[in-house]
This record gives C-alpha cells, structure tokens and sequence, in this order.
C-alpha cells in the first residue's frame, strides 16, 4: 500500500529534481556569456532609471516636458551632461524620462503578439486540416506584405499616437508566432506523450494547454527577447516618421526626429536619444543571443 502511494511522489521528485539540475545548469551557462550578462546588466540599469526617473534625472519638471528657453540648444556641459533641446530642456532628463516609453511598448506589443500568435499557431498545428490551412492562409496573408509598411498603413488608418503604433505593431507581428509555434506543434502532435493523453481521451483543448503549448515555451522565449530590440527600435521608427508619440513626450524616436535638423551644428540633440535607442537594442539582442544558446540545442556553442 504505502509503495503504491509514494511511488507518484518519488516520481514527481525525480521529474522536478531534473528539472532544477537543468534550470541551474542553464542559468550557469548563460551567465558565463559576459556579452549576454553585459546585456542583461543594460536592461536592468534601464529599467531602474525608468522606474526612479523623478529621483534620477537632474531636472524632473524639464524630463516632463517643462520648457526654459534661457538654455535654448545649450551645448554639453556639467551642469548639462547631454546638452539642451531646442526648448531648453535639459536632454539627460529628458532621456531618462524617455526611458519609460520603449519598455512599456515593448512589453505590451511582445505580450500582445505572444497572446495572439501562440495560441493559433498551437492550434493550426495541432488540428491540422481545414483548420491549419485557414489559420495558416491568414498569416500568409500578413506575411505577405513587409510587416514596417503594414504598421504604417494601420496607423494611418487608426490615427496618428503611440496607443496606434502599439496596435499596429500587434496586427503586423502576430503571424511570425503563429508560424513558429505551429512548425513546433506539428512536430510534437505526434509524440507518445501527445498520442497518450489522446489515447486516455484527454480533450483537445486540454492536450493543447498542457502538452503543447509548455514545450513551445524555450524557442518562443527566445524569439520574444530578439523581438523586443525590433519593437523598440519600430516604435521609435514610426514616432521618428511623426505617426507616433507626439511633442512634448520624451521618446527618443521623436528626440531624433527633432533634432535631425539641426545634426551639424547642434548634434547632441539628436545623437544622445539616438544613442541611447542604440544601446538599449543592443543589449535585447545581446540577451536574446545569449538565451538561443541556452535554450536551443542546435545553437549551443
């Protein structure tokens, strides 16, 4: 009696016991990628300055869009690190201020798309048929146009502001989840473990939620973390077009996009939010490298 009780829980511990030895393992390997650590160490530091940017930034009224036209185009200095804009705005404030926008649209367009794309992609895989050619009909629809102009054309429709470009951003990148993940679940609807829940008469959706879906998990995060780089570095694209974030709004797209004109005699005002948007992309794709060597096998160095 008692061998037939505890045999589950030993089960249990050897499966959850393996699973710690590869997590750690895993998190060993990654944190011996001093680019991918360096990365990650990148996104954290942005993340603090967003989160504290009032205590943070030299002059928080300035960071929010508060003009002082005495310092107009003020070159670099110490009382100025990154100079002033064209407002007199101090630009250090106003690029830790800027800080808070690529983060917030990056992880609501990723959530967004992961929401959308994975859960199709699972079924169009899964079910196969009828059903994976309608999915995947629609997805070649989207694919078939450059997924940039396919945003523009959204926000051109929808209006002009940043909650437009989020949408729009959502609608273009959804079908290269579906995609992926649907690659994933053709090959796994055919495992034992898959065929054995079918077997037990364990329903679709059911099988879908717990076997699917869970060992998609590794390339979709992989994927997430290379796309963030893309959507921050789109968001600011379309804000630098003028159909995004709008003026007094420290993004750094629209910093750029202000002070492109004025890049040879006043170039700061355009180069530090440039920069800034450069690193920041940077260490996404530093991470996202970093994780595909963890967590593809294949790519393992």
């Amino acid at each position: 009696m008692s061998t037939v009780e505890t045999r589950p829980l030993a089960e249990w511990r050897i499966r959850h016991r393996s699973t710690l030895d590869e997590t750690r393992y895993n998190v060993r390997v990654f944190f011996r990628d001093r680019l991918a650590v360096l990365g990650l160490a990148i996104i954290l530091l942005t993340v603090a300055v967003a989160v504290f940017a009032p205590v943070v930034a030299p002059y928080p009224e300035q960071g929010r869009g508060k003009s002082n036209l005495e310092n107009r185009f003020g070159a670099p200095s110490w009382k100025h690190p990154f100079g002033a804009d064209r407002q007199g705005r101090d630009l250090l404030s106003r690029v830790i201020y800027g800080a808070r926008i690529p983060l917030e649209v990056s992880i609501l367009v990723v959530a967004g798309v992961v929401l959308i794309g994975v859960p199709l992609g699972g079924i169009a895989g899964y079910f196969g048929g009828l059903v994976d050619e309608v999915i995947m009909r629609i997805t070649d629809i989207f694919l078939a146009f450059p997924f940039l102009i396919l945003a523009i054309s959204f926000v051109a429709f929808i209006g002009a502001s940043l909650r437009s470009v989020m949408i729009a951003l959502v609608i273009s990148w959804w079908p290269w989840y579906t995609r992926l993940v649907r690659g994933l679940a053709v090959s796994l609807r055919q495992r034992p473990f898959v065929e054995a829940a079918r077997t037990m008469g364990v329903k679709d959706g059911v099988i879908i939620m717990r076997h699917i879906l869970p060992n998609t998990i590794g390339p979709v995060i992989v994927q997430m973390t290379l796309d963030v780089g893309l959507v921050v570095l789109a968001a600011s694209g379309l804000s630098f077009l003028g159909m995004g974030a709008k003026a007094p709004t420290p993004e750094w797209g629209l910093m750029v996009a202000e002070g492109r004109q004025y890049i040879f005699d006043q170039w700061w005002y355009a180069a530090f939010p440039g920069l800034a948007l450069f690193v920041l992309v940077l260490a996404w794709n530093l991470v996202g490298d970093g994780l595909r060597d963890v967590l593809d096998p294949r790519t393992k160095r």
